[in-house]
């Protein structure tokens, strides 16, 4: 039975595939492999071929793959810009999904703000990820990269005496010329729930 995400998937392949696959490897910063197009996405290796997305070899018809799906067919060809970063409310149009993005990118991590630093080798490895700049504070700070051409900055506090443990995510400069905000959104959510996948695993 296909899902209503599994339909959405395919609906962005189908329109995917009436353009030109050399400028959207190019637009991605994906690799093209005679019909497909092959990028890291979420940590795992995917690859996008007409008759669906894969992760790390095994279909992805749920939420990833229509973040990935709008990516393909939103990137555009100019080159990533890091810094400085900016936080999700200064996207724009982002008014709407700001609760969700609250909750679901920055709280829902709240919880694992004390494992992270023995998992940090870990997150940094998996998602491509670096030391946060110097212009970043916070007790613990990384950037990570979701997709080629989005990174997010985690800016992590720790529990003390007279406030509580904390996270701000905040997203590269020109993250929203690659996809649209409500899909930047998810992005978050999802690199979150890597994340926490990744802490749970020790």
């Amino acid at each position: 039975m296909t899902t209503a995400y599994a339909a959405i998937v395919r609906e962005n392949l189908k329109k995917l595939y009436t353009r030109n696959l050399g400028e959207r490897a190019d637009a991605m910063a994906a690799r093209r492999q005679e019909n497909c197009l092959e990028l890291k996405a979420f940590g795992a290796a995917c690859r996008i071929a007409p008759e669906g997305i894969h992760l790390d070899g095994a279909a992805e018809e749920g939420p990833r793959g229509i973040i990935i799906s709008l990516y393909a067919l939103h990137a555009v060809s100019v080159a990533p810009v890091l810094e400085p970063f900016k936080s999700f409310k200064e996207i724009p149009n982002s008014a709407p999904y700001a609760g969700a993005f609250a909750n679901r990118t920055e709280q829902a991590l709240v919880p694992a703000v004390g494992r992270l630093t023995e998992t940090r080798e870990k997150i940094l490895a998996r998602l491509e990820g670096t030391a946060a700049p110097d212009s970043v504070s916070g007790d613990l700070a990384f950037v990570v990269r979701p997709l080629p051409k989005i990174s997010l900055c985690y800016v992590c506090y720790l529990a003390d005496e007279e406030f509580p443990a904390g996270v701000t995510c905040l997203y590269s400069q020109n993250a929203h010329l690659f996809l649209p905000t409500d899909a930047l959104a998810d992005v978050g959510e999802y690199t979150t729930k890597t994340i926490l996948d990744l802490c749970s695993a020790g």
